[in-house]
């Protein structure tokens, strides 16, 4: 039996804090505590050891709640959603610095945050079923979570442009960024839906939507030239065409 979520509320709202633990905890969630500072989380978490923060980005105290978290990740591996009625680009870009599974802008309707959490409770109950916390990567329908800096790292399916096997390795890239992950080609085109991706050649798996050029022995994407086998060209024109 697969434990429930442990959640930990950061909020300097009390009363959203207080309609915050009763939604969750009614969703079948436990709330291992809410708290209004940045320092009382830093305690709270070392004594619970959430899975995830609701972190409210506005703190009163010495700490906001970006900082909060940056401090936490030091020593705990936990996921983070922020809260936040301010949405200007400033918060956002040191918010994201920290790898949140997602930002919950107040005020939120229930429906997005059930949505938050259950993809956070996605992450860990497939950790907890790989008997580890540090799960590599995390793959949804539209998105897949990599391990990445010690973090796990939100990339969006339709921003990769193909992946790369290197022995028991495999290299994910998008147009800015590249992941390593510990895992063979074979298993992560197994995860990733099929629908997106081809695999072309024993060593590429390509994301389909993405091809500039179909050549005899060789496809395009994104500029990047890539060995095409002969037995995969037919399958892959086919699904450009029904694309």
């Amino acid at each position: 039996m697969t434990l429930p979520l442990k959640i930990l509320i950061v909020e300097d709202e009390m009363l959203i804090a207080a309609n915050l633990a009763l939604q969750l905890e009614g969703l079948g969630y436990v709330v291992c505590g809410t708290v209004p500072r940045g320092e009382e989380a830093l305690v709270l978490a070392r004594e619970h050891k959430p899975d995830l923060i609701l972190m409210d980005i506005q703190l009163k105290g010495v700490l906001d709640g970006i900082q909060t978290v940056e401090r936490l990740q030091r020593e705990h591996n936990l996921a983070v959603v922020y809260l936040t009625a301010n949405d200007d680009d400033a918060h956002f870009d040191r918010a994201k610095a920290s790898n949140p599974f997602a930002f919950l802008s107040k005020p939120f309707k229930k429906q997005e945050l059930q949505r938050a959490i259950e993809l956070v409770a996605s992450h860990v109950l497939a950790s907890k079923k790989n008997g580890t916390a540090d799960l590599e990567s995390a793959v949804f329908d539209d998105r897949i979570f990599v391990r990445h800096n010690d973090a796990m790292v939100k990339v969006m399916i339709g921003d990769v442009l193909y992946i790369e096997a290197e022995r028991n390795y495999c290299r994910i890239y998008t147009k800015s960024e590249e992941y390593l992950l510990v895992a063979t080609l074979k298993e992560i085109e197994e995860k990733l839906p099929t629908g997106h991706f081809l695999r072309v050649h024993r060593s590429f798996l390509i994301n389909i939507a993405l091809v500039e050029e179909v050549g005899s022995t060789h496809v395009v994407v994104v500029d990047k030239v890539i060995p095409l086998s002969k037995s995969m060209r037919e399958e892959l024109l086919s699904r450009i065409y029904s694309i």
